[in-house]
């Protein structure tokens, strides 16, 4: 076994034990196995996957090697995107123009899409039943009241609520209250083709 005491060549604070980790249970390599490979201890190895150890340089090589990972992803930047409060993509305005729907994931996001969206009284979606380019929506009403319509029925929603169903599955969405705005929250995915958009109206008897 090579000896585990050794000063580190890696830059300090660098914290590669979770990709590293990740790399190998991907690859369906247990702890005992990697040691094999690399002829190094389980122990090490468990305290470099917790960012408790250091290591050299040639060590990281051989770890590297054995994971078939190119050494250099270890310390790119993880891929974000920040979207502040003020930043976020209006989608759609209802009557007037008041926009009640902000993208809050970037458009090029592949993966998901999340919404916020804020309902005035008697808000919905019209009568006729839509479905997205997606395997799955959430909704999750945050305050006041959403109405979410099927074809098999209805289901309330109410604050706190949060209703997960397949979003290729026809659906219509309103606000039934007659005084209280609904804020909620959309999640889908795969994030749809394009901008998603809805075709929003105010009926006040759709109660």
């Amino acid at each position: 076994m090579i000896d585990d005491n050794f000063e580190s060549d890696i830059a300090d604070g660098a914290k590669i034990g979770a990709r590293l980790r990740a790399v190998r249970k991907a690859s369906g390599l247990t702890l005992e196995q990697l040691a094999q490979a690399t002829k190094l201890s389980r122990g090490f190895l468990s305290r470099l996957e917790n960012d408790s150890t250091s290591l050299r340089l040639t060590t990281l090589i051989a770890i590297c090697r054995a994971l078939a990972l190119p050494i250099g992803s270890l310390f790119e930047a993880a891929e974000e995107s920040l979207i502040r409060g003020d930043e976020a993509l209006p989608l759609v305005p209802v009557a007037g123009g008041e926009v009640v729907e902000w993208l809050l994931t970037p458009s090029t996001e592949s993966n998901v899409q999340l919404i916020r969206a804020s309902y005035p009284p008697g808000a919905g979606a019209g009568d006729e039943l839509h479905e997205l380019d997606a395997e799955v929506e959430v909704v999750h009403v945050q305050t006041g009241r959403l109405i979410m319509t099927f074809s098999t029925g209805e289901v309330e929603l109410k604050a706190g609520d949060t209703l997960t169903f397949r979003a290729r599955e026809p659906h219509g969405w309103r606000n039934p209250d007659e005084s209280v705005t609904a804020e909620v929250l959309w999640v889908i995915a795969p994030a749809p083709w394009g901008l998603r958009r809805r075709t929003s109206s105010v009926d006040p008897n759709s109660n």
